[in-house]
């Protein structure tokens, strides 16, 4: 009979071999739950990013900084503070869509819609694209679109740098 510590070791892995299959079988739905359990949260680095969300055996590709605490990108978008993005194969922006309002609005709330800033507009391939005003007047821009003529979808959330993106009258 095992003991209640092989046991439990034994039901450990069972769960960490579903999540792992789960991953494999459902890439897409790996990768919009990597997004939204990752990309609002404050405080990482790239490496750190990466680490959160197993990039190394996930199938989405991440781009990440914050030049908050490390060095940003030299093409990085002007304005942009912070970006987290993960990009995935098929067209599965309906799905990434429902995942992300469910996210959205569980606590802590991520804000209220705005006008889009000036910092960002939307594409030809934009399935949603939102300003949202943050705690203390900062602003994000969510962005779900695909690429490669639908043969990707993306999941970005891009943090502006302070005073950006609220029009005069906030």
């Amino acid at each position: 009979m095992p003991s209640a510590l092989t046991a439990a070791h034994a039901l450990s892995l069972t769960a960490l071999l579903g999540a792992a299959g789960d991953a494999m079988a459902d890439p897409a739905r790996h990768a919009i739950n990597a997004f939204n359990s990752w990309c609002f949260k404050a405080g990482q680095t790239e490496a750190e990013a990466r680490k959160n969300m197993n990039v190394d055996a996930a199938r989405f590709d991440l781009t990440f900084w914050d030049d908050s605490l490390e060095p940003r990108p030299a093409e990085a978008p002007e304005g942009v503070e912070r970006r987290c993005e993960v990009a995935f194969d098929g067209n599965h922006t309906a799905q990434a869509i429902t995942a992300l309002r469910k996210q959205m609005q569980t606590p802590p709330v991520f804000g209220r819609k705005i006008p889009l800033p000036d910092t960002h507009q939307s594409q030809d391939s934009t399935a949603l694209i939102e300003g949202r005003e943050l705690l203390r007047g900062r602003v994000a821009v969510v962005h779900i679109g695909t690429r490669d003529d639908d043969a990707r979808t993306f999941m970005a959330v891009d943090r502006l740098y302070d005073g950006l993106g609220l029009g005069a009258s906030q």
